[in-house]
């Protein structure tokens, strides 16, 4: 293959239609806006959810619960993610994120107690569940809460 054969994928490419530029374009004269109505004036048309004046479907359902808008997102660390460092390693969050266990810190991390784990490590993470304490301290290592 040359430079000059390379060719876009077919299907990949297709021209824009020019609009109101005669008969035997096939979008002539009204554009393809039909005949007058709200959708045929320049800058017509309906804001999105408008129902033609009929009460709207998210006015007549029923409103429930709230948003907290102080939650706090942690990122979740499993127990069999663990596995992977060495005996005696100190497991801190910049630790994890560097080595991609996480992706991002969030508001911090929290490790759950899916799955064994058969490291001695010194894990210092910011909330622990009762099971990956219980887990982790079972295998001989220890949980420090930042």
């Amino acid at each position: 293959m040359k430079l000059h054969e390379l060719q876009p994928a077919p299907g990949s490419r297709k021209e824009r239609n020019r609009v109101g530029r005669g008969i035997g374009s096939g979008n002539g004269k009204t554009s393809g806006r039909g005949h007058k109505g709200q959708n045929a004036r320049s800058g017509g048309g309906v804001r999105i959810g408008f129902e033609g004046g009929q009460t709207p479907l998210f006015r007549r359902l029923p409103k429930r619960g709230f948003t907290n808008i102080h939650r706090k997102e942690y990122a979740i660390v499993n127990l069999d993610a663990l596995n992977r460092f060495e005996d005696g390693t100190e497991v801190t969050p910049e630790l994890l994120l560097e080595t991609g266990v996480v992706s991002k810190l969030k508001a911090g991390v929290k490790i759950l107690g899916n799955g064994q784990i058969e490291k001695k490590l010194t894990v210092k993470a910011h909330k622990f569940s009762s099971a990956a304490k219980e887990a982790i301290e079972a295998a001989g290592g220890k949980t420090e809460v930042i």
